[in-house]
């Protein structure tokens, strides 16, 4: 019986080293996305601490932190065991960032200016409630039923819809979130915050300010092949250039979001082991590098930080929208927008009227086109930081769609010749949740 246990307890001896050794350099990860997770969803939307742990954080290995938040000093900080405590400080206008020992908390700060859409016109072309209207083409029994089985039933916690919205022809069809949200829920987008990104070059290119086939202005690839890279070849995830793009172990997306001081740096630094537009790959860092090359194009901080806001996300009434920068400064644009439903539901708008908002041309026609056509290598999957059906990735959804997508199941989906915009937030990703089978039978309750 001794033998027995000993050689139990050696086992369980060998496990706890196993375990300690395989979890340990992952703490700093852990802590980090779970105290950044907190700061944001309590500062930005006023979550409580046990909503945020409940829900956005109930992530397998992100469940093991603990949290507390600091209302006084607005941050939030979060450690496992009590190993690896990490911070995360929210700061008006900015939101929350992931800091480190070195971050000087007391130095001054630049906050984008921001200016309110008022002009007593309806959603969405105004911030006034909407206007209701009944359409004699839309099978609205099929529609609503279709939006509540989006939705869990009480006691269930499978598919984690947050938020559905239907527009058609600019009217909202259909609109339902659950206990706990409301139109003014304020729901991080993740990497649906990349085709906002996009969208600025497309803006400056408009205005003549910026040319994306142009060699990519990356002072780390003058002296060598990578040099050849182009702004187009970015946008399109088509650059060539080394990332590793995966959230469940340490690898360079995880290091840049949780880890780096300036995130546009991440992938700049990576070597090219492909020529451009010959082999397509995800990549968060090629965003955030886009993001500190559209940093290049002002004098100031300032003039980048206004930008966001007055050449697009206020100019369209996206008020609740809120982009969050890294210690450097940068906005992320890979990963950290926050907006309402609603709000996330005009951007999709913009796209949906090529460009056009109420009169205006923010973007070139040409502009939606190119974001919107299947990069070489990606099977008509993506586009120019847009995701595209035109591979027929959802089988049973028309081809045309194109669509904003967030981790854990963030959607805007654009449906150019049905005049149609659906927008779903949620926690949950296929296989559990049918994005396919939501589609379908969305656009088929219009007759």
């Amino acid at each position: 019986m001794k033998k027995i246990l000993g050689f139990i307890g050696l086992v369980l001896l060998a496990a706890i080293i196993y375990y300690g050794f395989e979890t340990y350099p992952k703490l700093d990860l852990i802590s980090g996305f779970s105290s950044k997770s907190i700061a944001s969803g309590h500062f930005i939307d006023n979550r409580s601490l046990e909503t945020i742990q409940q829900g956005d954080n109930d992530i397998d290995m992100i469940d093991l932190a603990k949290n507390e938040i600091d209302e006084t000093a607005k941050f939030a900080s979060a450690s496992v065991y009590g190993l690896k405590s990490r911070k995360a400080i929210y700061r008006e206008g900015l939101g929350a960032v992931l800091i480190d020992e070195n971050f000087d908390v007391n130095k001054p700060y630049a906050v984008p200016k921001r200016t309110k859409l008022d002009n007593n016109l309806p959603f969405p072309y105004g911030n006034n409630e909407p206007k209701d209207t009944v359409f004699s083409t839309i099978d609205y029994k099929k529609l609503n039923a279709t939006v509540a089985n989006a939705f869990d039933k009480k006691g269930e916690k499978k598919l984690r819809t947050r938020s559905v919205l239907v527009i058609y022809k600019d009217k909202i069809i259909a609109e339902k979130y659950a206990d706990g949200f409301s139109k003014n829920s304020k729901i991080l987008g993740w990497s649906m915050t990349k085709s906002l990104t996009a969208t600025y070059f497309g803006i400056l290119q408009k205005q003549g300010k910026f040319d994306i086939n142009k060699p990519a202005p990356v002072a780390e690839w003058k002296n060598d092949d990578r040099k050849k890279i182009t702004t187009n070849d970015l946008l399109h995830m088509n650059s060539g250039l080394e990332w590793e793009e995966d959230y469940g172990k340490i690898s360079d997306v995880t290091k840049m979001l949780f880890l780096a001081e300036d995130m546009s740096k991440s992938q700049a630094e990576k070597p090219a082991i492909a020529k451009p537009n010959t082999r397509w790959y995800y990549s968060s860092g090629t965003t955030n590098l886009l993001s500190g090359i559209l940093r290049q194009q002002f004098k100031t901080q300032q003039e980048y930080l206004d930008f966001w806001y007055s050449s697009l996300l206020d100019k369209i009434g996206m008020n609740s929208a809120l982009v969050e920068t890294d210690m450097a400064g940068n906005f992320v644009g890979s990963s950290y927008g926050w907006a309402n439903t609603r709000d996330w539901a005009k951007f999709g708008l913009l796209y949906l009227h090529k460009g056009n908002w109420n009169g205006e041309q923010i973007l070139e026609e040409s502009w939606v086109k190119y974001v919107s056509t299947p990069t070489n290598t990606s099977n008509g999957q993506y586009g120019a930081q847009f995701w595209l059906n035109a591979g027929g990735y959802f089988p049973d959804v028309p081809r045309e769609m194109f669509y904003c997508s967030g981790y854990q199941g963030q959607m805007i989906a654009i449906f150019p010749s049905k005049d149609l915009v659906i927008v779903r937030m949620g926690l949950t990703e296929e296989p559990d949740f049918d994005f396919n089978g939501f589609l379908k039978e969305v656009v088929g309750s219009l007759k």
